[in-house]
């Protein structure tokens, strides 16, 4: 009993010691389940929070046609160019800045109107307004260097300023009649030559300097005008002086020629008349053989025309003798053909006449039931056999004799030879009208 009992509790103990074996191995692998949900939790979240990243600051930048952009690193200071396309910017990096390499223009909108904000001032004092085009651009050579001297606003920072104070010091040497008429491609050539150098130091180029309307003061237009107007009348009266003197010398001028022209022509007549005649001379040493000859042609053509005329008389002649014997030959023919045509017509009726002889010797009923034919369409000719016994011809078809029918059906053999011995017998033939 004793080691019963010490091998169940042995047992008891094993089981014991193999069940906490098993909760402290199941423990163990929850613990190193939950390391890893936490490390998969932490690796989701840092590629949600790079993702993110990315999507807010990507680090690709993309430069249009006709762009340069230049990457600045923040660690180390260094810039770099980058042309149109696909750039890397890394966030935090790096810095890009875009320039466009195209033409720009820049107008100064407030010195267009003579009665503007800024209006140029003329070496008069008078205040006149004028519509300027300045064109530049950026100088990709230059770019990489002064990139960072460059302000963002490069239009409003650089060129405008450079531009202001050129173009307000040109007009001043110049008077408004000069800035509105004769010195235009001067004022142009001398704003290029003095702001190209300065947009150039500031690595712009200056493509050209346009002037377009120029607005001038509403006083100094109506004196214009009227001054215009006189300028005009007094170039009118010169022109009009100089086109009547003109017009005398052409009247002059017009007579004397017309004076040449009428000797010219009087002595071209004579000198004409003169060569007509020795031409018309010279011409009649040549007609009259011509003559000569267009008389024998003429003789000779008679002479063959009556020829012609001879053999066309005989060729007609003779080709009616040949018409004549051909017809009185086609003629004979067709009478021997008629001739032939009437005697075989001849033999064919005697023939057939010899046939219908026969036909009717051999059955004479024929006559009387082609005359009956003949007679009226309500005629019907029946063509039967005579009866045997003599009696009335109509009885066989009206079916008045019956006794004849029992006998025949007692007799079927004679019936059946009788068809055979009527046919030697003539028909008879019966009218019913």
């Amino acid at each position: 009993m004793t080691e019963k009992l010490e091998i169940l509790a042995q047992g008891l103990l094993a089981l014991l010691t193999k069940t906490v074996a098993a909760v402290g191995s199941l423990i163990g692998g929850a613990a190193a389940i939950v390391r890893r949900a936490w490390m998969l939790i932490l690796a989701l979240g840092v590629a949600a929070a790079a993702g993110y990243g990315l999507y807010t600051h990507p680090p690709f930048k993309t430069l249009e046609r006709g762009e340069v952009g230049i990457r600045t690193n923040k660690l180390t200071g260094d810039t770099t160019e980058v042309r149109d396309g696909l750039a890397v910017v890394i966030p935090g990096l790096h810095e890009l800045r875009r320039y466009s390499l195209l033409d720009q223009v820049y107008r100064p909108t407030r010195s267009a109107k003579a009665d503007g904000e800024a209006p140029f001032q003329s070496i008069e004092g008078l205040s006149l307004g004028v519509d300027l085009t300045i064109r530049y651009a950026l100088d990709p050579s230059k770019l990489g260097t002064m990139a960072k001297k460059l302000p963002t606003d490069i239009n409003g920072e650089i060129v405008e300023p450079a531009v202001q104070g050129v173009i307000y010091k040109a007009f001043t040497r110049y008077s408004v009649r000069d800035i509105f008429s004769a010195k235009r491609g001067d004022i142009q050539k001398e704003i290029e030559d003095e702001l190209k150098p300065k947009l150039a130091s500031d690595g712009i180029l200056l493509r050209g300097v346009l002037m377009g309307q120029v607005d001038l003061p509403h006083e100094y237009r109506q004196g214009m005008e009227k001054l215009l107007a006189e300028e005009l009348e007094t170039e009118k009266m010169k022109y009009t002086l100089d086109l009547k003197s003109k017009q005398v010398q052409q009247t002059e001028l017009e007579a004397q020629a017309d004076k040449v022209k009428r000797e010219t022509a009087a002595e071209a007549a004579g000198n004409e008349q003169v060569i007509a005649a020795k031409a018309q001379e010279e011409a009649m040493k040549h007609v009259l053989p011509f003559k000569q000859k267009q008389i024998e042609q003429r003789q000779y053509e008679a002479e063959a025309e009556k020829v012609s005329r001879v053999k066309t008389a005989e060729g007609t002649a003779e080709a009616r003798r040949i018409e004549a014997s051909g017809e009185a030959d086609s003629r004979r023919k067709l009478a021997d053909v008629e001739a032939y045509r009437l005697e075989t017509i001849g033999k064919v009726a005697s023939a057939q006449l010899e046939r219908d002889g026969a036909l009717i010797t051999k059955n004479p009923l024929l006559i009387q039931k082609t005359m009956a034919d003949k007679l009226s369409d309500k005629i019907s000719v029946i063509i039967a056999p005579p009866p045997a016994a003599g009696g009335f011809i109509g009885s066989a078809l009206l079916g008045a004799n019956q006794q004849n029918t029992s006998r025949k059906a007692a007799q079927p053999s004679e019936q059946d030879e009788q068809p055979a011995d009527g046919q030697n017998e003539q028909p008879a033939s019966v009218g019913i009208n």
